[in-house]
């Protein structure tokens, strides 16, 4: 197993790895080909791909706005799990934000998935109980949940 630099050609897979995944929330405009390439464009050095004889078997998308991280989709494949390539995807993540000069990163996990925020729970990621999430759609998407 490798952890490389993720780039547009892994889309196919990475799509279905997150298809594969229970609790993955997906929508038809940010995570289309054409979203996640425009992302990954705007975020070269912080998305990642795990790659098992160059079959992707996990995936890692980050990105920042220059002062904070924000982790999206992460995932490893069913079969894949409980080897530890979600930790090594997160700090790979990490150490990348970090040579960027970012200091502090968050995420949303969708409250149903227990899977997830057990992990992240493990990982030292906290609940922050002071806030509340907040968004508005500027353009009308179908929103796929997994």
């Amino acid at each position: 197993m490798k952890i490389r630099l993720m780039n547009i050609s892994d889309y196919e897979q990475v799509y279905q790895l997150w298809l594969s995944c229970a609790g993955m929330g997906l929508n038809n405009l940010d995570d289309s080909r054409e979203g996640i390439e425009r992302f990954l464009n705007r975020n070269p050095d912080t998305c990642f791909v795990a790659e098992d004889d160059k079959k992707v078997i996990g995936v890692i998308i980050v990105g920042n706005d220059g002062r904070r991280g924000y982790i999206y989709h992460t995932a490893v494949s069913p079969e894949y799990r409980n080897q530890d390539i979600a930790t090594e995807l997160v700090n790979e993540a990490m150490r990348a934000l970090k040579n960027l000069g970012i200091n502090k990163t968050a995420l949303v996990v969708f409250s149903k998935n227990s899977g997830g925020n057990a992990f992240w729970e493990k990982l030292g990621f906290t609940s922050r109980e002071d806030l509340v999430y907040r968004n508005k759609t500027i353009t009308e998407m179908i929103r796929i949940d997994t």
